[in-house]
């Protein structure tokens, strides 16, 4: 069977050095790295940061990018966003013959294009787990150049799915790198992440958590949520967040991390007013939640709000 997926390369390194290094590396830069980093040209001095040019991950990305057109100088040739946001080197890729596929402004992609002969470069951001899986149906060969340093994070993110908890990823929402690495919370069922895209943002979770003074209600909080990403909020992510939150009380309490003080304290956690899906009551002494049960219905994959049952009697189980 035709190998289809290529994530080391095609060994073509050493051969394509020269061509690379010619129109990627400086004799300038280099003369003032060599002199410390800073030159004098006249009455003009020059400083260079130390840590100038390509990451290792987009080094490694642009090698395989024309190694790639060596390998298969008679196919199509895609690449999925952009190696690099640098212009210099997407003309470069351009010329090269490849072709972009960008997203659109929610961050999607389009391979309707793409045909089973076609090859398609995974720039060093990475996709997400559903555009991987898409691309691998269509049968193309994925030459993948996604950062090794992406992937440990990756793979952070998905322990932390696997775990039940949240992660907190810092970025645009609609940037390759954020979904592709949000993706990986969704390999498992119910794993659920929160992009926060500046210190604004990350301090309105942080207040929200810790019940600071000022901070948004439950209502306020799922207004935003739908304001800044269009989509309406999510029953179960909602309820994930109920649970972190309520966790987050509980060790605040309990003034520490330790197993039976927090249960301890989960306990004594009575008519907590800081979730989102509504009034929090308390457990039972089996550790079930006691709470309003809220109905819903789904329509054309959609969950549409109908009644909430709430019963006074359910109240004092506790």
């Amino acid at each position: 069977m035709e190998q289809t997926y290529f994530r080391k390369g095609f060994g073509l390194k050493k051969e394509l050095r020269p061509l690379i290094d010619a129109e990627y590396h400086s004799a300038l830069v280099e003369r003032v790295r060599a002199r410390g980093y800073t030159d004098a040209f006249g009455d003009v001095t020059v400083r260079l940061a130390q840590e100038f040019g390509f990451c290792y991950g987009v080094d490694r990305a642009v090698d395989y990018a024309y190694e790639t057109v060596h390998k298969f100088p008679d196919k199509r040739i895609w690449l999925v966003g952009e190696i690099i946001h640098n212009p210099h080197v997407n003309q470069r890729m351009t010329d090269m013959g490849i072709a972009f596929i960008y997203p659109d402004a929610k961050g999607h992609f389009d391979f309707s294009d793409i045909g089973s002969e076609d090859v398609v470069i995974l720039p060093a951001f990475g996709v997400t787990t559903h555009d991987f899986a898409t691309l691998q149906k269509i049968g193309c060969i994925l030459v993948d150049t996604t950062c090794g340093s992406v992937l440990h994070v990756w793979k952070r993110v998905e322990g932390y799915a696997r775990d039940g908890f949240t992660s907190v990823i810092h970025g645009k929402y609609s940037h390759e790198e954020s979904r592709a690495t949000a993706s990986q919370a969704t390999k498992y069922n119910g794993g659920k992440y929160l992009i926060v895209r500046d210190m604004d943002e990350a301090m309105l979770v942080c207040d929200y958590i810790a019940r600071r003074p000022g901070h948004l209600s439950r209502d306020a909080f799922i207004a935003q949520f739908r304001k800044d990403y269009d989509i309406a909020p999510d029953m179960v992510g909602a309820s994930s967040f109920d649970a972190v939150t309520i966790l987050a009380e509980a060790i605040k309490r309990a003034k520490s991390t330790k197993a039976d003080a927090v249960i301890k304290a989960l306990h004594g956690i009575k008519n907590f007013d800081g979730v989102v899906t509504g009034p929090f009551y308390g457990f039972t002494r089996g550790g079930q939640v006691i709470k309003p049960s809220v109905v819903q219905i789904v329509k054309d994959g959609e969950f549409h709000h109908f009644a909430v049952i709430d019963d006074p009697a359910i109240r004092n189980l506790h």
